[in-house]
């Protein structure tokens, strides 16, 4: 990032790349923009190869090649209300609950300026959101990243923005994850208990420091629980899973914590673009191996939220089943 705030990314092209679409390639590489947003800062000559700037989405890759994007800053606008389908499962005067859909953001970001979560509740409750959260993330009290799916909520009132935003800081909300591991976690349950820092290398991820005793970064702690191992790995000892179904509790509550600490311990979510190991592996080369590549997002799904109503004071939990694409992807790995 440049003193102006302008974002230069940039790449060397691997091998395996040579001979596929610009466009297309970048946008997997750099998945926090959409392939149209790529094409445009293309044809708008903020791409260089090699030094030399291209303005053709459409030409190939060449290995070796060093690709420089800038990325201008961003020109952010208050978020406009757009009529959007929300899955709501429970709303009052001071917050309401819905199911997030993977591939849905939370909030105005670059790359997402419209068509957000925000934008919906926008329309959905007109004025009543909590102005809290700033323009651009009226009543969020916390988020689940892009391809997450699960249980959200939201407040509309700003004392229960503040009740919501208490219970979030002390540690007291209950909040249960499903996800779906490359490989089974050893020992089957266990406490994951890190710093987490934001990457040097990728500005867009975040890492535990090798240090162990490292203070730098936030302190994230994550338990889980093996439901389900899938498969035999290989020349490995009975019950070595080549996949696993696991729950993830968290006591805190930090950006791709679940993400982060899995790859940690080995087993990085499935579909993960991020944290998880894009090049073959034992999975590649079974019948899951199609499954898995049309999956196209980490498998993570927020699948109980409790809380204390922060007006009422009643308690409330919500529980939701895995949406149908991650209950596809169970049945593939199921024949592993």
């Amino acid at each position: 990032m440049n003193a102006d705030n302008t974002d230069i990314r940039t790449l060397i092209a691997e091998d395996e790349a040579a001979g596929e679409r610009l466009d297309r390639w970048l946008a997997v590489e750099l998945h926090e923009f959409s392939r149209s947003r790529i094409k445009a800062l293309i044809e708008d000559e903020q791409l260089t190869v090699n030094g030399t700037v291209m303005t053709d989405p459409s030409a190939k890759v060449i290995a070796g090649a060093r690709y420089a994007l800038t990325v201008p800053p961003p020109k952010p606008a208050d978020p406009k209300p757009e009529k959007m389908d929300l899955d709501i499962l429970f709303e009052d005067d001071d917050l309401i609950v819905l199911m997030k859909p993977a591939g849905l953001a939370v909030h105005p970001a670059a790359g997402n300026w419209t068509g957000t979560l925000v934008h919906g509740l926008l329309y959905h409750c007109a004025d009543s959101l909590s102005g809290i959260g700033g323009v651009e993330r009226p009543g969020i009290v916390h988020r689940l990243d892009k391809d997450t799916s699960g249980v959200m909520v939201v407040a509309k009132s700003d004392p229960a923005h503040k009740g919501l935003t208490r219970q979030f800081a002390a540690h007291t909300v209950e909040r249960a994850y499903i996800a779906f591991t490359r490989g089974a976690p050893n020992p089957k349950t266990g406490r994951i208990e890190t710093q987490l820092t934001r990457s040097s290398r990728d500005r867009k991820k975040f890492e535990v420091p090798r240090d162990p005793h490292s203070t730098e970064g936030k302190h994230a702690i994550t338990n889980y629980q093996t439901l389900t191992r899938f498969g035999q790995k290989p020349d490995a000892a009975i019950g070595t899973g080549l996949a696993a179904k696991v729950e993830c509790r968290l006591e805190t509550g930090r950006t791709h914590q679940i993400r982060v600490h899995m790859a940690h311990i080995g087993c990085p979510l499935l579909g993960d673009p991020l944290y998880g190991n894009r090049r073959g592996t034992l999975l590649a080369t079974s019948e899951t191996g199609k499954a898995l590549k049309d999956f196209r997002r980490q498998a993570l799904h927020a699948a109980i939220l409790g809380f204390e109503h922060p007006i009422t004071g009643a308690a409330i939990r919500f529980e939701r089943d895995m949406p149908k694409d991650m209950q596809r992807l169970e049945k593939f790995l199921e024949h592993l």
